[in-house]
């Protein structure tokens, strides 16, 4: 809405200027709304349906229906379970929900001074209306966009727009919602509310800003892959049995165990539970995730976007150089200037000016009779000391060109102030004299500094392989200083918007940038193929935090910023980052592990059941036998998300082409093995059908639990000891299916002397499989 002046009849002044009135008022929110932010929450019902709508539930979902089908009810009930605690699990690990909106709707002031029918009165917020008149008192929060009318104040608006430096408002001045008033009182119109304010329309960024993860992309292409070719071995599994010919009451229950083989039933599960063994590892270290995708994307970023102020650097000014005039020294500029500041106010720049005089005291310092506060319209302050010799002195400080007018200045000092603004520091210029004869005294030079361990993050990070950006609010010369002292090089880039052609990854150096722009770089640089993680403190950055694959939050971030980001570092400093890198590879390299068991173990499954129906003209294995598999075999494999694992030392990238292509290698050798066995088995030992069953359970238990080990490591497999619970898993399992075998529960029995030797046949199986392993990883570039 576009805020217009209109005269009543018989009034001689504006409407504005005494406010509105209520009835105008209720009207201008019946057409615009209140002033608050819209809540998108997904509903927990919603949320909990879309765990049971996705690929793998799918295959699970389409088995049950076939199982009830068939009449095998227990079968059923089992992969129902199944299908229920992937879903569960998920929807618990997942379940700290998002809350950016309701964090960014209580940044905005709970009430307002506002002028409704000619009479000041207190109301919520979210009743402000465009062209309501309000007034803005120290130590409030700007409650919607506004235009200043009268009056002046002092805003910190670094939560809102990136700059370090608060800004002064007078009349025609425009503030946003959500700026903190620090000093001063003025009187403003309202221009924009809700979802209209700056601050509004960061949230509907917020809320449309969305990536689909690495870990969804990766569990899709499995998937993906495991149908396509698992499909095609089934159809011609089913074929084949049907020119045996075999009877269709026969030929179900095989395509049922050929589609349960195909499932990688706790995939997904183990992608979250392998995140939230990483989240709980961060949150000893002082990083809180609140999105497990983040600790695995975490691992794979290899751009870091970061933003200057409050992340590189700590929001804070501080003196950083002091230049005296010949005539005077840095100690007593110093102290000038600290007569001529206010205690004890919220002025950053007074603070900062304080807070450095204390440090470097002088003895002859004079007293101090009157002081009169920084006046924006003067752009100067004032003090009037007494010097030890009893003499009355006027200090000013303040902007240059203010001073400038009233004190004499050398004829260098202006290319004085051009040098020291062109490090990028704020400089004030401070005069003492007689009222008649003042002269320039120095010029104090103020910055944001970076925070101690910025450089040192930097450098490791890229170590690591990941290139930190700096993407900034600030100025092109404030933010380049910053860079150059932290080690950051390369391209600046200083225009508004940013082309969303642009290389993006050509620059190491955004200026001048809005919120807009920080969430249109990180799309942009997704587009090219990037992994961005994203880090920052205030809501100028949410949309951005929201985007990016990794999205972190300081310490000293806003809610807003917090409840953005995938993780929360709870500490001062950016060393937490540095920690989300080597577990997030960490996380990969478990989830590597049991993703590539999969691939194989599934491509084995299909095809030895295939295998074995050309062998024998039945199935091999029973839907009861599968489902059995599936317990033991895929959920105690789970426990693979607590192994002991390096972490890459390259930016986690899944490659499931070569997964695949890796998976099918090591299949066809394990596919060897178990058709050797088989036919031992059948043509050696003499044994029947049903103990030819067992002998495939006990055959695919035990080279899986081979390949397990195996495809833990990417050396050779005894380059390191596997997690405790790993080990457990294997005994459970190992113990469990020998047991049933060999007392014949739930299939033939099978003597102990044949279940000893496949476990002794497994040992060495594993020692050539690992050969093999080695030569298709170095080939396929898997680390």
């Amino acid at each position: 809405m576009t805020l217009q002046l209109s005269m009543s009849a018989g009034q001689s002044k504006p409407i504005l200027d005494i406010g509105l009135t209520n009835s105008e008022a209720s009207i201008r929110v019946a057409q615009l709304g209140s002033n608050a932010i819209a809540d998108v929450a997904e509903h927990p019902v919603r949320r909990a349906l879309g765990k049971l709508w996705a690929p793998v539930p799918w295959m699970l979902e389409a088995a049950i229906l076939l199982q009830l089908g068939l009449g095998e009810y227990v079968e059923a009930g089992v992969v129902a379970f199944l299908l229920i605690f992937n879903a569960g699990l998920g929807f618990i690990q997942e379940g700290r929900a998002q809350a950016t909106l309701d964090a960014m709707k209580s940044r905005l002031a709970l009430v307002a001074s506002v002028r409704r029918d000619g009479i000041w009165t207190l109301m919520p917020a979210s009743g402000l209306v465009p062209g309501d008149l309000i007034k803005l008192s120290l130590g409030s929060v700007v409650a919607a966009d506004v235009c200043v009318c009268s009056g002046s104040v002092l805003l910190d608006q670094s939560m809102l727009t990136g700059e370090s430096l608060p800004v002064e408002a007078e009349a025609g001045t425009n503030a946003y919602a959500g700026a903190l008033v620090k000093r001063g009182e003025a009187e403003a119109h309202v221009t924009a509310t809700g979802s209209r304010t700056k601050f509004g329309r960061t949230a509907e960024l917020v809320r449309s800003a969305k990536v689909e993860s690495s870990q969804q992309k990766a569990i899709l292409r499995v998937v993906r892959n495991l149908v396509i070719f698992n499909g095609a071995v089934t159809v011609l599994l089913t074929t084949y049995a049907s020119l045996l010919p075999m009877p269709l009451a026969d030929i179900i229950p095989l395509v049922l165990v050929a589609v349960l083989s195909s499932i990688p039933v706790a995939l997904p599960s183990m992608f979250t539970l392998a995140s939230a063994v990483g989240a709980r590892s961060l949150a000893r270290k002082g990083v809180l995730p609140t999105s497990l995708s983040a600790v695995d994307e975490a691992g794979g970023i290899d751009i870091l976007c970061s933003d200057k102020t409050g992340t590189l650097t700590r929001n804070a000014l501080a003196v950083v150089s002091i230049h005296a005039i010949p005539g005077f020294d840095e100690d007593h500029v110093l102290a000038l200037a600290g007569l001529a500041s206010s205690v004890g106010g919220q002025d950053p720049v007074d603070g900062a000016i304080q807070a450095a005089a204390k440090q470097r005291p002088v003895a002859d310092a004079p007293v101090l009779l009157g002081f009169v506060p920084f006046d924006p319209t003067e752009k100067r302050a004032e003090a009037t000391v007494r010097q030890a010799d009893g003499s009355v002195t006027r200090i000013v400080k303040g902007a240059f060109s203010a001073v400038q007018s009233i004190a004499r200045c050398p004829s260098d000092a202006s290319s004085i102030v051009d040098g020291l603004q062109g490090q990028g520091f704020r400089i004030l210029a401070v005069a003492a004299g007689p009222q008649a004869a003042m002269q320039l005294a120095g010029f104090i030079a103020l910055s944001d500094p970076p925070r101690d361990d910025s450089a040192a993050l930097v450098d490791e990070l890229e170590r690591l392989g990941v290139r930190t950006v700096m993407v900034t609010g600030d100025s092109a010369i404030t933010a380049t200083v910053v860079a150059k002292t932290i080690g950051i090089s390369g391209k600046v880039w200083a225009t508004s918007p940013v082309p969303s052609d642009l290389h993006a990854q050509d620059f190491a150096v955004f200026a001048g940038v809005l919120p807009e722009d920080k969430y249109s770089l990180v799309k942009a640089l997704q587009k090219s193929g990037h992994v961005v993680g994203m880090c920052g403190d205030g809501a100028n950055d949410a949309p951005a935090l929201r985007q990016a694959q990794m999205g972190i939050a300081v310490s000293t971030a806003t809610d807003v910023a917090k409840s953005s980001a995938g993780l929360v570092l709870t500490e001062p400093g950016l060393g937490g980052i540095v920690a989300a890198v080597k577990e997030g590879r960490a996380t990969y390299q478990r989830i590597l592990t049991y993703t590539l068991r999969t691939i194989v173990h599934k491509v084995v499954q299909v095809l030895f059941l295939g295998f074995g129906l050309v062998l024998t003209g039945q199935a091999i294995l029973t839907p009861m036998l599968m489902v059995l598999m599936m317990v033991t075999g895929d959920i105690l494999a789970m426990s693979s998300s607590t192994d002991n694992v390096r972490p890459s030392p390259n930016p986690s990238v899944w490659k499931i082409g070569s997964l695949t292509i890796a998976g099918i290698v090591m299949g066809m050798v394990d596919l060897t093995f178990c058709a050797a066995c088989l036919v031992t088995g059948k043509f050696s030992l003499g044994l029947d059908p049903l103990t030819l069953r067992t002998l495939t359970v006990v055959t695919l238990v035990f080279s899986g639990q081979a390949l397990f080990y195996v495809s833990r490591e990417r050396r050779h497999l005894w380059s390191s000891a596997p997690g405790k619970w790993l080990v457990v898993s294997s005994l459970v399992d190992l113990t469990l299916i020998a047991v049933l075998a060999r007392n014949g529960i739930l299939m033939a029995p099978l003597p102990a002397t044949i279940i000893a030797g496949m476990f002794v046949a497994a040992s060495l199986f594993a020692l050539i499989l690992d050969t093999v392993k080695i030569l298709a990883f170095r080939r396929l570039a898997i680390a």
